[in-house]
Parts: C-alpha cells; structure tokens; sequence
C-alpha cells in the first residue's frame, strides 16, 4: 500500500475496519485493499499483533475501548477522510474482480448514488458456501460520506443509508467461523446476548417450541435452502444453525426460573442449606 502522506482533500476511497486479536487473518484483509487511498483500523484491545500488522501495512490505527457493534463502526467510518468509505470486518477480504468493480463505481462522481451492497460469500471448512441461506447474503458496505450510519443493538448492527442503493455484483468474501469450536463459541455468545434482551416465561412450553422451532431452522437450512448442496459443511452449518435457535430458547427459558440458594448434601446424603 502507498503510506505517502497525501491532503485530505486528495482521498477518494476508504477503508474502515473494527479488530481486536485478528493477527491470523486481518493481514489477508489489508493485502485485498491495498488500491485504497486509506485504511482506518480501530483496535479495542488486541494483546496479539493485530496492531502491528497493521501499522507495518500502513493503516492508520486507533485505540478505542469496545462500545458495541454499530458503535465502534460508525466511529471507524468516522475516523477516515475520504469521499467513499468502504466497510469491512477483519475476517472480509475483496477479489480482484470485486477491487475493480469498487474503484469503478467510486469513479463514477454522480450524486445520484449513496451508497452500494455486494453479495458476501462465505468460506467455511475449506469450501465456498453458496447455499443454506448464506449465499448471497447481501450487505451495504460501500457508503458516500455523510450518506450513512451504523445503527442497532447487540449484534445486529446494520447500516442505514439516506439515499439510493445500487448494486454491485462481484462477492465479499467472508473467511467465517476459524473452526467448527469458533462457530460454538460465536453460537454461545450470540444466542446469550439475544437471550439477555427476550422476558420469556419459565415454561416447559417455551422450551419445547425452542426445540420445534430449531428442527424447523434446520429443514430450512439443509432442506428448503438446499443447504446439503454444500456437502458435509452444509449439514454442519445446519445442524448447528438449529442448535443456536433452540440454545436462545433455552437461555431465555432460564431467564424464567426462579433461582434457588446452592444445596449441599449432609453426611446422611439429604439435601441441606
């Protein structure tokens, strides 16, 4: 990437991101934007190289402690200086084809346009996902400045743009999920923070049509999504799309519960206080 210090005036395009500990991928991130103007990378604590790698790539980096999703998002966009920005998380990288099609419509100076989505395509236990309703997965990313904002809670962050949307065709490409123990980890956490903000009651209903609701998200991934197109990936993705819905049941479930004081057994094996 050109690190040459230019006016402000001079960026056309740039690139916001949001890391924290993603030395093992985000140097595919910044290889993919190097026909940028700028690169704006908000760090919220990384103990690993995350920020080095970044700095030596010539990104700009800014220390911010983590305030959520949209939050720390709309500060990165913020944070740039050009006309266009482009928003990507540091498990994302651009093809060629897609570098291409980004400069090309940036080029385009006409007012009429705010901003553009672009499929996402996802790469998941060494295959290209394209079925089980994660292909096209459609995202607004590339945004005028002054056109848009991050809004939304936990983690459903999106970015709403005041203007027309076009489209561009080429994919995002997404290296999701480390592994499947990376996919249980997000799958965990996901479904505690959907559960923190459901009242749902301590009922043995409730949790049952959890366990409805998890075999009907699985027929829809592997089934009507034709998600088993994608071989063994797809029925893992299924499978354990259908856990998350029956794991925020379940969490929400117990939201219900009345907690009772931890019990310890006596010496005759009755339970005691």
């Amino acid at each position: 990437m050109d690190t040459t210090e230019r006016p402000l005036s001079r960026h056309l395009l740039s690139v916001a991101v949001i890391a924290k500990n993603e030395a093992d991928r985000i140097g595919n991130l910044l290889d993919s934007v190097d026909m940028a103007d700028e690169v704006v990378v908000v760090d919220s604590g990384s103990t690993d190289a995350t920020v080095d790698i970044c700095l030596a790539a010539g990104a700009k980096v800014y220390h911010r402690e983590w305030p959520g999703y949209a939050a720390q998002k709309q500060a990165a966009m913020e944070l740039t200086s050009g006309e266009w920005i482009l928003n990507l998380d540091a498990d994302e990288a651009l093809s060629e084809n897609s570098q291409q099609e980004i400069l090309a419509a940036v080029s385009n100076r006409g007012r009429h346009v705010a901003a553009y989505s672009m499929p996402r395509l996802s790469r998941y236990l060494n295959r290209w996902i394209r079925h089980g309703g994660w292909y096209p997965d459609r995202k607004v990313r590339l945004v005028r400045r002054g056109c848009g904002m991050w809004i939304g809670e936990g983690i459903h962050e999106r970015l709403e743009v005041n203007g027309r949307v076009e489209r561009l065709h080429s994919p995002l490409l997404h290296f999701v999920y480390r592994d499947i123990s990376d996919q249980v980890r997000t799958i965990n956490s996901f479904s505690s923070a959907v559960a923190e903000r459901r009242n749902a009651p301590g009922s043995v209903w409730y949790l049952l049509w959890g366990l409805v609701r998890g075999f009907g998200k699985f027929l829809e991934c592997a089934v009507w999504k034709l998600g088993l197109l994608d071989g063994l990936p797809g029925l893992v993705i299924a499978v354990n799309s259908a856990f998350y819905v029956w794991l925020k049941h379940a969490k929400a479930w117990e939201k219900g519960l009345v907690h009772e004081p931890r019990r310890h057994k006596d010496t005759k094996g009755s339970d005691s206080v």
